[in-house]
């Protein structure tokens, strides 16, 4: 046993919802944590990110552009990338594209790009898919199902 190994036994932590102010014997009484006197030990205490102020510098950093709250994020693919995965009569999915390792992750859907030729019969059910990845899907014998 060395001292970088000790810890204390399963269950014997402090509780982190310990009640402040309740008496010196509970540890954190009086003061109840914030020390003596100054504006951080006084009710009604700045707010954060509060510089007694100064411009604070979530107002001094500049700002641009329009951030839609609504935004999706979909991972695009191309027509050329599937015909380079998978083989003929395959099916394509987003859960099959992770397991490929042909996307990193799926955020709000997957769309099927026409960027490229496809030779492979595949049946391809993703989110979206752009009009000419369809049209080449099924120039192969495929079929593109949105899902």
């Amino acid at each position: 046993m060395e001292l970088s190994n000790l810890h204390p036994a399963e269950g014997m932590k402090h509780k982190t919802n310990y009640r402040k102010g309740r008496g010196h014997a509970s540890g954190n009484g009086k003061t109840a944590g914030y020390g003596h006197k100054g504006q951080k030990a006084r009710s009604g205490a700045p707010r954060i990110g509060f510089e007694g102020g100064q411009m604070p510098l979530y107002r001094r950093i500049p700002k641009r552009g329009f951030q839609n709250p609504n935004h999706k994020e979909i991972v695009a693919i191309n027509v050329s990338t599937l015909d380079k995965y998978f083989e003929d009569g395959d099916e394509v999915t987003a859960e099959i594209l992770l397991e490929k390792k042909v996307i990193k992750e799926v955020h709000d859907g997957v769309k099927i790009l026409g960027n490229g030729e496809l030779k492979k019969k595949l049946t391809v059910k993703v989110n979206a898919f752009s009009a000419s990845a369809k049209e080449k899907i099924e120039a192969a014998g495929g079929k593109a199902e949105v899902i």
